[in-house]
């Protein structure tokens, strides 16, 4: 049996008789979008080596993203900023989803860990990239109207009733002593 760490290797490189292990749906999505950010960096004008790679070549990449995005993201301008489902089209420009970026970056950021890189030099693990991923979860849910705020912890029982329970249709403890 291999390892999580074993998957998606070739076969090559397996041990012994062990069938090829197909990479899970998570590890070929990490290895695709790797390999898309290496390429993003071979493209910059002059090309960008992954060891000089800093967070704002992953916020370049983050905004270079939009473009493909399928997501529309209405300005403050526009008449249905604010609401959830506008009832007609409009010219407001179509973004990546925060999720989607979001998942991103967690992907990339075990990526490049997995391939040699530093937890420390991480370039996807910066305040910055927290801090736009932030900016664009706040700005979406603002054009659809939709309120982003923490969600609490559901109080427990003992909790809802200040802690105290009413023993006294029986003298044993609630934990079944007497």
């Amino acid at each position: 049996m291999s390892s999580p760490r074993d998957r998606g290797k070739s076969s090559m490189e397996s041990s012994g008789s062990e069938p090829p292990v197909t990479p899970s749906r998570y590890e070929s999505q990490k290895r695709r979008d790797w390999n898309t950010f290496g390429q993003y960096l071979k493209n910059q004008r002059p090309p960008v080596p992954m060891s000089h790679c800093n967070c704002n070549h992953v916020l370049d990449f983050l905004r270079y993203l939009d473009q493909f995005g399928k997501t529309k993201v209405h300005v403050p301008g526009c008449m249905f900023y604010g609401q959830p489902e506008p009832p007609a089209p409009c010219t407001c420009p179509l973004r990546q989803a925060w999720g989607s970026l979001d998942a991103l970056i967690g992907r990339l950021r075990a990526a490049y860990e997995e391939n040699g890189g530093s937890p420390e030099t991480n370039p996807f693990a910066s305040g910055a990239i927290r801090v736009y991923l932030r900016e664009v979860k706040e700005c979406q849910a603002k054009a659809r109207g939709i309120p982003f705020t923490k969600k609490k912890k559901k109080p427990t029982t003992m909790e809802m009733d200040g802690g105290r329970e009413d023993f006294s249709s029986s003298s044993a403890s609630p934990f079944g002593f007497s």
